[in-house]
């Protein structure tokens, strides 16, 4: 399966806020330093006077956005997402999350495809920061499209949000047809064997391991489950009882992030086998993007792989005597 490469998701965030500029007068910017890798510079060309750069102080920009927001002001702030997390974490939590103020962040580089810059500038944590955090919804865009409806409905949407954008350019997997809606995964594919979920560049991965299984005579579904927080239970608990086996792929730690949310999902409702591609209890490292998914495990050839040992596991555990015993009780 052979995608378009779209324009970068920081890209169609910048586009898309600059946009948003024109009809929503209410909207300010704030930046640390990063306005042009971030493309909020496009917001400042046409909005100088609700354009605020804070410099290399991070923790200070999201004061000043929780203020800007105390005032009555949709804030949008943005920084590289090492920066925009783990680097004033406290700041966010008791500025903004504990009042549940009107703060976007959107963040970019996110995840290893960061590439060159090496392990300290690649955030592999960002997610599960943000979603333990109460009141905070929590987005991972596959695209350009997505990204840019996805920003557009956390402009309209009170309460703090997280959004995390790529660095390079990702496959555009949507087309003018799609709506994205807040919390509601996206069917790509239907099957019947096996579910893929998957968020931001994972998705275009997750749609190519479900080719390569449809070649073996498999029938895996695909879910684009940009919105982890608040998870969409409904798709998953429909992917478990119908197909009876999940993989999650996401560009990020297995900890704490997408894979964490469905299996709480599965294990609260429909118990079966959860197979997991992400990072693995280490960092990153410098290299190519294309050649750091493929060290990591984060390709479609991992998730087709992943796929087949969930299947195994649910077969498996069909055959053992205990489980007939459970099936059959009245």
């Amino acid at each position: 399966m052979k995608f378009r490469l779209g324009m970068p998701t920081r890209e169609a965030y910048g586009r898309k806020l600059a946009e948003l500029g024109e009809t929503h007068p209410e909207i300010v910017v704030v930046s640390g330093d990063l306005a042009k890798s971030t493309y909020i510079y496009l917001f400042r060309e046409r909005f100088p006077h609700r354009f605020f750069e804070l410099g290399i102080s991070e923790q200070n920009m999201m004061g000043v956005a929780a203020g800007l927001a105390l005032c009555g002001k949709t804030v949008f702030v943005s920084s590289f997402a090492v920066f925009a997390t783990s680097r004033c974490y406290d700041q966010i939590r008791v500025s903004i999350a504990q009042p549940h103020l009107n703060v976007k962040i959107v963040a970019s580089h996110g995840g290893i495809t960061v590439g060159e810059d090496g392990a300290s500038a690649q955030a592999i944590e960002d997610v599960a920061l943000m979603c333990a955090l109460p009141g905070f919804t929590v987005i991972v865009p596959a695209d350009e499209v997505e990204t840019a409806q996805a920003v557009e409905v956390a402009a309209r949407t009170y309460g703090p949000f997280y959004i995390r954008t790529g660095r390079p350019r990702f496959p555009v997997v949507f087309d003018e047809t799609y709506r994205f809606e807040l919390g509601r995964a996206a069917l790509m594919r239907p099957g019947h064997d096996v579910t893929i979920i998957a968020n931001g560049i994972m998705v275009s991965a997750a749609l190519e391991a479900a080719e390569i299984l449809a070649r073996e005579g498999i029938s895996a579904r695909v879910l684009a489950m940009a919105t982890v927080k608040p998870i969409d239970r409904e798709a998953i608990v429909a992917a478990a009882e119908e197909t009876g086996a999940i993989v999650a792929a996401e560009e990020h730690l297995v900890q704490g992030a997408l894979g964490a949310a469905v299996a709480q999902v599965v294990a609260e409702t429909v118990p079966v086998p959860v197979e997991f591609i992400g990072i693995r209890d280490r960092y990153g490292e410098s290299g190519k993007p294309e050649e750091l998914l493929q060290k990591f495990g984060l390709t479609a050839a991992d998730i087709a792989v992943a796929a087949r040992r969930a299947m195994a596991r649910r077969d498996a555990l069909a055959r053992t005597p205990r489980f007939l015993a459970t099936e059959l009780r009245p």
